[in-house]
C-alpha cells in the first residue's frame, strides 16, 4: 500500500473533532446545491482573517453525483435524518471533510496541499470485500491480484482511452476509516463537459481547479463542506459556517 492511502483518523466524538478541526483551520471550499437530488452547484472559498471567515473570489460551478448527494462520514458527527451514502449509489458524500493529498499525471503540480505523480499502477479501491477499500494502492506493492475488480484506475488515461478526468484533482477523505460499503474514492477532479454529473465525486473546469489547487494549502488545514442549501443553513451556526452570499 502506498503512502498516499488516505489517513485514518482517531475514533473520538465527530463533533469534537470538527470543531477541533475548525479551530485551527484558515481556509474553508463550501459545495452548495439546492437539494439533496441536485448534481450541480457552487463552489465557494473562503479564508478566515481575524478569526472570521472572509469569500475569497467568484464562487463557480461544480457538478457532483449524478444521483445527487446524501450523508458521507467526515469530521461531523453522524447524521440520521436524510439520505445516507453508499458504495454505488451514485451520490456525492455530504458533511465536513478534511482534505488529502492532490494527484494527477503530470510529474510535478503548483499546490502547497501536497502532490503525488499517479502511474499505469495506482488503483483507488472500491471493491467492499477487499482490504485496502477506500485506499490508493500500487500493484508494485499489493500485486496485480490485490486490484482485481476495481473501476478505479488512478491513470484513467492509459486504462480508459485518454480520460482526463484524473489529470488533476484532490482526495476528499470521506469514510476515513474505510467502512465497507460506506463509499470510496471520492475526489475532487476535472469535469468530463459542463454541467456533466459524476459517479460521486466533485467535478469542475480545469482552470477553476487550477486556481484551487495553487491557493490550497496543507498547513492552512482546509475543510471541504458540501451540503444541500436546507442543510447549510440547519448547521451553519453549530458548525461555525460563514453566510452563503452569491
Amino acid at each position: 500500500m502506498t503512502a498516499f492511502s488516505p489517513a485514518v483518523f482517531g475514533s473520538s466524538v465527530q463533533a469534537e473533532t470538527l470543531h477541533a478541526w475548525f479551530e485551527n483551520s484558515s481556509q474553508l471550499v463550501v459545495v452548495s446545491v439546492s437539494d439533496w437530488q441536485a448534481s450541480t452547484g457552487e463552489l465557494h472559498r473562503f479564508e478566515r482573517v481575524d478569526g472570521h471567515w472572509k469569500p475569497l473570489a467568484t464562487p463557480f460551478p461544480v457538478t457532483v453525483g449524478k444521483n445527487g448527494s446524501a450523508w458521507g462520514i467526515g469530521l461531523h458527527e453522524p447524521q440520521a435524518d436524510g439520505p445516507q451514502k453508499r458504495e454505488g449509489d451514485g451520490k456525492a458524500p455530504a458533511g465536513a471533510f478534511a482534505l488529502g493529498n492532490a494527484f494527477g499525471y503530470a510529474p510535478a503540480l503548483d499546490t502547497k496541499l501536497g502532490y503525488v505523480a499517479m502511474t499505469d499502477t495506482d488503483w483507488c479501491i472500491d471493491v467492499n470485500a477487499s482490504p485496502f477499500y477506500n485506499r490508493i494502492v500500487s500493484t508494485r506493492d499489493v500485486g496485480i491480484d490485490a486490484v482485481e475488480g476495481s473501476s478505479e484506475p488512478m491513470r484513467r488515461d492509459q486504462h480508459l482511452d485518454g480520460d482526463q478526468v484524473y489529470r488533476q484533482g484532490f482526495v476528499i477523505k470521506h469514510n476515513p476509516l474505510n467502512v465497507p460499503e460506506a463509499g470510496s474514492c471520492i475526489f475532487a477532479h476535472l469535469w468530463r463537459a459542463p454541467g456533466k454529473p459524476t459517479a460521486g465525486c466533485t467535478a469542475m473546469d480545469s482552470a477553476d481547479m487550477d486556481a484551487l489547487l495553487q491557493w490550497l494549502d496543507a498547513g492552512k488545514k482546509p475543510v471541504f463542506v458540501l451540503l444541500p442549501a436546507a442543510e447549510y443553513r440547519r448547521v451553519r451556526k453549530s458548525w461555525q459556517l460563514p453566510e452563503l452570499k452569491n
